[in-house]
């Protein structure tokens, strides 16, 4: 039997045991995840079509894995302007397996994978993690600019930058190489984006 699900905008015809990306879905690996949109059900003759979801229908998938998909480049220029930006992207993705087709309203037979116990032992391990989840960068003292008046950077890039710890002009306009490199590995911004964002930082930071 197979089924059609709606997540993340997009559509998938799925059945038990497929492993598929898609967009991504809150859950730790081994967690047992439903989607509830179901658009249809069923095999030949005994299919059934929602309007536009059926009731009661769902379809359970653990998480496989938590990952970004490749980098997308967007190139915008105008002719004669002088004008021209670089945009990179990474969808953050979530890899699925398929484990059954539930209907009526039925619960996942299939409980969430059990996680390993810690032990003492790896404390230090416990520490190191916590370390990882630091911001890439100390964030300056006083308050913060306005980011968002850099071209580019919207109310949701400039909360990101701000999390890892960028909050001012004078900040990203000093950033060297090896940052921006960071900032390429960790974020979903590209090099040559963060390049044109410190370019006019340097201007605002001079005002």
């Amino acid at each position: 039997m197979f089924a059609v699900i709606k997540t993340g905008g997009k559509q998938y015809r799925v059945a038990a045991n497929d492993v598929l990306k898609v967009e991504k879905v809150a859950g730790d690996v081994g967690e047992i995840v439903q989607f509830a949109q179901v658009l249809a059900h069923g095999e030949g003759d005994d299919a059934t079509v929602g309007t536009p979801f059926v009731d009661g229908a769902s379809v359970a998938a653990e998480v496989v894995e938590q990952g970004r998909g490749e980098k997308v480049i967007a190139f915008k220029k105008r002719r004669r302007q002088n004008s021209r930006r670089k945009r990179g992207h990474r969808q953050l993705l979530t890899t699925v397996r398929i484990t059954e087709i539930l209907l009526g309203g039925a619960k996942p037979s299939k409980a969430a994978a059990a996680k390993p116990k810690a032990e003492k032992a790896e404390a230090p391990a416990k520490a190191e993690t916590a370390s990882a989840a630091q911001p890439l960068f100390q964030a300056p003292a006083g308050a913060a600019d306005d980011l968002i008046v850099i071209k580019g950077i919207g109310p949701v890039a400039a909360e990101q930058l701000k999390e890892q710890g960028i909050t001012t002009f004078a900040q990203l306009a000093a950033l060297t190489e090896d940052e921006i490199a960071t900032i390429d590995a960790h974020m979903p911004f590209s090099a040559d984006q963060i390049r044109d964002w410190q370019a006019q930082a340097k201007d605002l930071a001079k005002k």
